[in-house]
């Protein structure tokens, strides 16, 4: 049975699931390739005390590793929110081939909301991008934590 973009972005969603267990912003990424997934992560930065441990790095870094390349070739991306500047741009250098985008970020969305970084630059790699694959469900666990941590802060 070939494994559709839903179940992929399922995936992704348990990651971000587990970054909301740990009070980080829940966003979740996995990369597959040849239908497998090689590589899991999700948000960090609050944890390790470190601004580029978004789960997108992460995951692009575990990837990597697996491989035994910095060139993700043939790799997908399933993330469960846009990913920022800094990690479009990771995904760009480690030259994945496509993107699935759960839902956009209007804050700080480096694929289309605030820049597109895939589309209106030429650089020496394209990336292919799909967005809101499961997007209410990608939504649903951002506002439901973001709901949470305004009730802590309170």
């Amino acid at each position: 049975m070939e494994k559709n973009r839903e179940y992929y972005m399922k995936q992704a969603l348990k990651e971000a699931e587990k970054a909301y267990q740990k009070l980080e912003v829940p966003v979740g990424a996995i990369i597959v390739k040849d239908g497998k997934i090689i590589a899991r992560a999700h948000n960090q930065k609050e944890t390790k005390m470190d601004t580029t441990k978004h789960a997108e790095i992460l995951a692009i870094q575990k990837a990597s590793k697996k491989l035994q390349s910095w060139r993700l070739i043939d790799c997908e991306m399933y993330i469960t929110l846009e990913p920022c500047s800094m990690c479009a741009g990771a995904i760009i250098n480690s030259r994945i081939k496509k993107i699935y985008i759960g839902t956009m970020d209007d804050k700080t969305g480096a694929a289309g909301s605030k820049l597109n970084l895939f589309e209106d630059y030429t650089f020496n790699h394209k990336v292919e991008v799909e967005k809101n694959i499961m997007k209410e469900e990608c939504e649903e666990i951002l506002k439901r934590f973001f709901k949470e941590l305004r009730k802590i802060k309170k």
